[in-house]
């Protein structure tokens, strides 16, 4: 039996957070990678909802006496569910682990599901936050981008969200093909016309395998080159930080104390347990720091959890080598950079002075005057190189 209090680790005091995934969307994005399924024939929702019980269960025997802070419905698109089916998942982990009072619940929304009695009951289920899957404001490219609604459509859900959840956000992607910074900048402001603290606005990257990466191959989409996507880069920091909404990690801005708390959680590599198909988590367990990973097809999943109590297909006790390269690689994403001490104790070794002194010549990482240290505008864009150098 593991002990009722957790270990000590010196990310204990990152905080404790539960990803659930909904796998399910009403149709795959040209775009997307991630592990999202679409089934016409529908989803047997309580059979499904029956299985996260029982693996937030085995969850909280692995790892007991927590108290959670925050809670991400992700996906797929979890606004699919029914308030009732978020309901059983939210009070399935209020069952297996303590909840913080102030404890974020947020829950991933396409505006095509959006529905003002559904959000009614989202928020009468605990959730207290939205995140909206916008992506553009451009109807000819939202179709380009395989998505379900219009500009209209997506700035009524927009409306919908603000009206029943005072936090919300949305995402946007740039560097569409084609798409000028001109182009973007005007979107953008538009977009933060409409925001009330947070966005989230990532570059269009060709995924391996997707149908986007084919017809990248075949030479049928062209996406910007390297001076253009910079540029569309700093077009949207520009914008971002003079609207208030600066960049707290590469993708994410939001207005001061408005911050994703379970996206904090990740970069400052905190404790998460990862429920549902293809879900991740990095726990805190007696033998060490372990992630561990879920069967990513969800009718395989579901029958193994039935069968066994839990999805787990892969566990791995991480090393100090590797807790301390993941430690650098996330927490090099934001601003706020990261504690050189807290490296030193994952990784058993301080930071290469040599290493260091030479990035901060170079403009691409800064000594903070509170000693941490932080990738700077130069170095972010290129902030895999900073982190190959440093770990090396």
């Amino acid at each position: 039996m593991p002990p009722a209090t957790p270990p000590d680790h010196p990310t204990r005091d990152a905080g404790f957070g539960i990803y659930l995934h909904w796998p399910f969307c009403a149709a795959k994005c040209p775009y997307c990678d991630f592990n999202s399924h679409v089934r016409h024939a529908g989803v047997d929702q309580p059979r499904f909802l029956a299985a996260f019980r029982r693996e937030i269960a085995h969850a909280a025997r692995l790892a007991p006496g927590r108290t959670v802070t925050s809670i991400f419905l992700g996906g797929g698109t979890p606004s699919l569910m029914a308030p009732e089916t978020v309901a059983g998942l939210l009070d399935a982990v209020a069952g297996a682990w303590a909840v913080a009072p102030d404890a974020e619940v947020t829950l991933e929304a396409n505006p095509t599901s959006v529905e003002a009695t559904r959000f009614r009951g989202y928020r009468a289920a605990g959730v207290n936050r939205v995140s909206l899957g916008v992506q553009a404001l451009d109807d000819g490219d939202l179709k380009k981008l395989g998505r379900l609604h219009s500009v209209a459509e997506a700035m009524s859900a927009v409306r919908t969200a603000a009206a029943h959840f005072e936090r919300f956000s949305f995402d946007l992607i740039y560097a569409r093909p084609d798409q000028t910074p001109q182009a973007w900048a005007a979107e953008l402001r538009r977009g933060i016309d409409h925001a009330a603290e947070h966005l989230s606005l990532y570059q269009l990257t060709i995924e391996p395998g997707t149908p986007f990466f084919g017809l990248a191959q075949a030479g049928r989409l062209v996406p910007p080159d390297d001076d253009v996507s910079r540029a569309l880069y700093d077009v949207t920091q520009e914008i971002c930080e003079a609207a208030g909404l600066p960049a707290y990690e590469i993708s994410n801005h939001a207005r001061p104390g408005a911050q994703s708390r379970h996206n904090l959680l990740y970069w400052r590599y905190g404790e998460y347990a990862g429920i549902g198909p293809g879900a991740h988590g990095r726990l805190v367990l007696p033998q060490g720091r372990t992630g561990t990973l879920t069967e990513k097809a969800p009718e395989g999943w579901l029958a193994r959890v039935e069968r066994e109590g839990h999805g787990i297909v892969e566990t791995e006790i991480l090393s100090a080598e590797d807790q301390g390269d993941e430690f650098l690689m996330m927490g090099l994403r934001l601003a706020e950079g990261i504690e050189p001490a807290r490296y030193a104790a994952l990784k058993g070794r301080p930071l290469d002075a040599g290493r260091l002194d030479a990035l901060v010549t170079d403009g691409l990482v800064a000594r903070r005057p509170d000693g941490r240290i932080a990738a700077t505008a130069r170095g972010a864009p290129v902030l895999n190189a900073v982190v190959a150098e440093l770990a090396g």
